[in-house]
Formats: C-alpha cells, sequence, structure tokens
C-alpha cells in the first residue's frame, strides 16, 4: 500500500510546501520500515513532478539551474518554501490593492452622487431663471425696448457737449476737439 501512495503522491490543493513534504516524508519513511528505499535524486524528482500547475515556472528553474543527481533534498525544501512565501506575499500585496481599488471606487461613487446632486440643483435654478425671463418678455420685455430706444434719441436731442455747450453730441465727439489733438 506505501508503494502505491509513494507512486499516487499529489500535492493536496491549497496545501502548502511543509504539510506536503510531512506527507511525503511519513510515506517515504513507512517504506523505508519495508525495507524499500529510494534515493535522494528519485525523491528530488518525485517531489518537483508532484507540484501543481501554477509551480511549473519554479519546477523548471530548479531544473535547469541545479543538478537534480546532487541537489539534497533540504535545499530542494528550502528553495521551494522560500518560493511559497514570495507567492503568498504577492498574492496578499494584490489582494490589498484590489481592496484599495474597491475603496477608491467607492469614493468617486459618493462624489459623482454629489456631482449629480449639484448638477441637478443648477439645472433647477438655470430652469427657473428661464422661466423668469420669459415671464418678463410676456409682461412687456420687447415693449420696454422700444420705449428705451425711442427714449435714447430723444436723449440724445437733450445732451449738451461740455466743450461748445450745443445739444445731439458727447464732449467725445466734438469734430474741432478731434482736430486739436491731431494737430
Amino acid at each position: 500500500m506505501s508503494v502505491h501512495d509513494y507512486e499516487m503522491f499529489t500535492m493536496n490543493e491549497n496545501e502548502d510546501i511543509k504539510s506536503m513534504f510531512s506527507r511525503f516524508t511519513n510515506i517515504i519513511n513507512e517504506l523505508q520500515a519495508l525495507d524499500k528505499t529510494y534515493s535522494n535524486s528519485e525523491m528530488v524528482r518525485k517531489i518537483l513532478r508532484c507540484l501543481p500547475k501554477s509551480w511549473m515556472p519554479k519546477v523548471t528553474a530548479i531544473e535547469e539551474a541545479m543538478n537534480l543527481n546532487i541537489l539534497p533534498l533540504e535545499d530542494l525544501l528550502e528553495s521551494l518554501m522560500t518560493h511559497e512565501l514570495s507567492m503568498q506575499k504577492k498574492d496578499d500585496d494584490e489582494e490589498k490593492e484590489k481592496k484599495k481599488k474597491i475603496v477608491a471606487l467607492k469614493s468617486s461613487l459618493i462624489e459623482d452622487f454629489e456631482d449629480d446632486d449639484e448638477n441637478e440643483e443648477l439645472a433647477l435654478i438655470t430652469q427657473k431663471f428661464k422661466k423668469f425671463l420669459a415671464s418678463k418678455k410676456k409682461f412687456g420685455g420687447k415693449q420696454n425696448r422700444k420705449i428705451y430706444q425711442k427714449g435714447e434719441s430723444s436723449k440724445l436731442e437733450e445732451i449738451i457737449c461740455f466743450e461748445c455747450n450745443k445739444p445731439g453730441h458727447y464732449k467725445n465727439d466734438y469734430p474741432l476737439l478731434k482736430k486739436k489733438d491731431l494737430s
């Protein structure tokens, strides 16, 4: 039964390297009690084969960088545990980053609601102002303009120039004053 356990050995989902290695060691110890021994190289290769797909880049790096025939099992364990810690740290950092993004999204949603309220208030004020202007036009807005224009022409006749004391123009429109400035 222990040989079968050794041959079918794989790392379980959500299992860490330390617990996986502990299970592996128990199987190896049972086999040694039954006079079945494996070389260090065979055990190193078995550990590397039992790792899940997410570990394949690390497995490839170990296979290329180290001689598996002389690599001690303890060194492999240290390397895998170090990689596991770095993966966990990366996952934790990504999770924190996601939480930050969610918080930022929540605050921006609140700002959007505040902006919507301000936009609605501005639209309401604009609408009321347009109604006010429309009511002014209904109650003599155009008539007032005509009266003002008529009144303006009569006012020009009443205006007296300070330079020549004659009606109908201002001092800056006085023709003789312009000639004096040019010379």
